[in-house]
């Protein structure tokens, strides 16, 4: 039940106060009774944007923000090193179809990458480039896969900052349009159908996707989900598109597809929302019509995650957590696929199982699996006989890296070869795309960047820390090499960004992170904590700081900040935490169960409200993640870390930054106008050394941005970042 007073009246903010005064503010006394426990929500109104109250409350906070920012010192000079260091440009690893070459590419001074395709002897030509289509920058390329011929291109644009990804599809020749728009596509995966399958042939080309059901069918507030697979034959309407799967079962449901090249064979995943378990099923559509596959269970109903394919060599393959934390590697028989079929080919090992490729070109003496490792968020690839999983031996067995990095997806050739390629990056080194020739063992650089920048001589250690239960947390902790003492110690204690994520499974691994760059540059230090909660030492690891483990994930940062502090990098009045989405939710439980460990808080899209959480954005995909405030003990898990619930009046609270996105379709602004407007209620730190503000962006959503949105935001952030923690940046 709910009880609820009129709103306070006015017309302005109270002088002296930092926040909205109660004319733009006010508190209600809505009170809701869960599970016996009564829950107050003063802000209840501020999860309405159109509501007029929150109209002008959120006016207030743009211009109060726009007031600080443009007194930040060094802002400018700021966002300038922030665009040198991401005018490297990007280049995408090689998707090859034949003699075409396609992969995204972006150039130094370009606001988006843009699909290209490159035939023989020719120079690469723009296929879709968002810029071109939208000049505002605000149209995001979110996915694209080539047909299994090269002919076509289904692709994927969010248009206006809306993250609703249209698909359409185009001629790789002439770059014609010749497909689309289907909407409702967004999330959706692209599995083609050759234009000759085994046994069948076709008039048209065709392909599986993921669409959501008609708005008109589904409850209102219901429409991002309902979620099915289906068949779609080119050049037809998409209402004409065949169900082949997905009726009947959970709302939140995402679905995977893949087919093999020769068509005959299509797999269907499932989860419930980003529950870390998923079903898997296999169908052979050389036995029937493929508008009406008959499905056989891979595995269903296991508390795991897994991936199956069906190799050139006709095995099927299952890349699994079942049983095996950290990974596994099986094979079985597509036609006996369940569970009691499957033999290890690649055990589990004291390494994460991260990626796996085939090698079986008739140039080689035997087909090799080539296995791609994380081991604390570092990667290592190594080399294995295809029959028998047994990593070869000596040299032969392993791939040695440019470096202590990370590297992207191992692809090869779709109809089999003795070439691999995949991307490489890390703490100073900008994604390049290399080359392994299985025949001779060279690894070469295949695609660099466009774009050279000069990049600050960094020293980027992993250490280890005991967190609140004694459990050993990792930490990648970058500084400027010239301010540190033997030890790798700065001399000083210097002001420090601790950024975090902990959830979902999600692994921060080194990268290239022009933000990193340009804070160490100036002389702070960064330091990336390896929560549990995330995925860095494997499923286990996730559980660990999932559900009511929750509050591990709290405890561990924590945990780093005392211990950035103890070693000498910094002190809490220099120490300031970034987080954003789940990570958002990471720091807004810092601010509120520890406000005295750290200067400043920057939180961005953040889940805040867990209590009422399920209700907004994407919220419902997120119960196996957090848990459900419908069931009491979940409840409690719930309230008892929820920020938004935690403000305690009085409490002299870090300076604080919540930057939001207008068009964010998972994570609803509300959460941050809620807590903002609590905090500036709350807060009994001096508003002209510890504010809290709001940074609103129109027409960008949760993710994908140009590149002058991306060194804006990243401008503002590290500028109330320098402001909170002291840090220069004068020079």
């Amino acid at each position: 039940m709910s009880t609820q007073t009129p709103a306070a009246t006015g017309t302005g903010p109270e002088p002296g106060r930092q926040g909205p005064g109660p004319g733009l503010a006010p508190r209600l006394d809505v009170v809701d009774e869960l599970h016996g426990v009564a829950v107050a929500d003063p802000y209840r109104w501020l999860e309405d944007a159109d509501d007029p109250r929150t109209v002008a409350w959120s006016q207030w906070q743009d211009e109060a923000w726009q007031r600080w920012a443009q007194q930040l010192p060094g802002r400018d000079r700021l966002e300038a090193r922030v665009r040198e260091l991401m005018a490297t440009g990007s280049v995408g690893t090689p998707v090859h179809r034949g003699d075409r070459v396609f992969r995204t590419r972006r150039e130094p001074s370009a606001e988006h990458g843009v699909l290209l395709v490159a035939d023989p002897g020719a120079e690469p030509r723009v296929l879709v480039d968002p810029v071109a289509l939208d000049p505002s920058g605000t149209t995001t390329l979110d996915g694209w896969r080539p047909d299994v011929e090269g002919e076509l291109v289904a692709y994927q644009l969010s248009e206006g900052g809306s993250e609703e990804s249209v698909l359409r599809v185009l001629d790789a020749t002439t770059g014609e349009v010749v497909d689309g728009p289907v909407d409702r596509a967004r999330y959706s995966p692209v599995a083609w159908l050759p234009a000759t399958g085994e046994g069948r042939s076709r008039a048209s080309k065709a392909f599986y996707y993921v669409r959501r059901l008609p708005p008109e069918q589904v409850p209102a507030d219901e429409r991002q989900y309902h979620r099915r697979v289906y068949l779609h034959v080119v050049g037809t309407a998409p209402a004409t598109d065949v169900e082949v799967f997905g009726e009947g079962r959970s709302k939140t449901n995402y679905y995977g597809v893949w087919t093999s090249r020769d068509g005959r064979w299509l797999i269907v995943t499932a989860s419930d929302g980003t529950a870390p378990r998923n079903d898997v099923w296999i169908a052979d559509l050389s036995a029937g019509d493929p508008a009406r596959p008959r499905f056989r269970t891979v595995v269903e109903g296991r508390d795991a995650n897994t991936g199956a394919w069906v190799g050139r060599d006709g095995r099927l393959y299952v890349f699994t957590d079942l049983d095996a934390p950290r990974g596994r590697l099986a094979v079985a028989d597509p036609h006996a696929p369940g569970v009691e079929g499957w033999r290890d080919l690649v055990p589990q090992a004291e390494a994460l199982l991260d990626d796996v490729a085939v090698l079986d070109g008739p140039e080689l003496d035997d087909p090799l699996l080539v296995v791609g490792w994380t081991e604390h968020a570092v990667s290592s690839v190594t080399v294995h006989d295809l029959g028998t999983g047994r990593q070869l031996e000596g040299p032969a067995g392993r791939v040695e890296l440019p470096g202590a990095g990370s590297i992207g997806g191992l692809v090869g050739r779709p109809e089999g070869g003795h070439e691999l390629w995949f991307g490489y990056t890390d703490a100073t080194t900008p994604t390049s795309i290399w080359h392994f020739d299985a025949r001779t063992r060279d690894l070469t650089v295949e695609a660099a960047p466009p774009g050279a920048v000069q990049v600050p001589a960094v020293v980027s250690r992993l250490l280890e820390y005991p967190s609140t239960d004694g459990t050993v947390v990792r930490l990648q902790v970058t500084a400027r090499r010239d301010l540190l003492d033997g030890d790798g110690i700065p001399r000083e204690p210097a002001p420090t960004i601790l950024y975090g994520y902990g959830g979902f499974g999600i692994s921060l691994s080194p990268h290239y992170a022009p933000d990193t760059l340009a804070w160490v540059e100036a002389g702070g230090v960064y330091a990336v904590a390896n929560l549990r909660g995330g995925g860095e030492e494997g499923e286990d690891w996730h559980r660990a700081g999932m559900r009511g483990a929750k509050q591990n994930v709290f405890d561990d940062f924590h945990a780093a900040a005392r211990f950035l502090v103890a070693q000498g990098f910094t002190t809490h009045a220099q120490l300031c935490v970034h987080g954003g989405s789940n990570g958002g939710l990471l720091v807004g439980a810092a601010l509120t169960q520890e406000p005295a460990l750290f200067a400043g808080v920057v939180c961005s899209a953040p889940l805040l409200d867990m209590v009422r959480y399920e209700l907004h954005g994407l919220g419902a995909t997120w119960n196996d993640e957090y848990g459900t405030a419908a069931e009491a003990q979940e409840f409690g898990w719930l309230h008892s870390y929820s920020p938004y619930h935690r403000v305690v009046e009085g409490t002299a609270y870090p300076a604080v930054l919540f930057t939001v996105f207008d068009g964010d379709s998972r994570v609803d602004p509300l959460h941050a106008r809620k807590l903002c407007a609590a905090l500036q209620h709350a807060t009994s730190s001096d508003p002209a050394a510890r504010p809290v503000l709001l940074r609103r962006e129109r027409d960008v959503g949760h993710g994908a941005r140009s590149v002058s949105r991306s060194a804006g935001l990243v401008r503002d952030t590290l500028a109330f970042a320098a402001k909170a923690t002291g840090l220069s940046l004068a020079d």
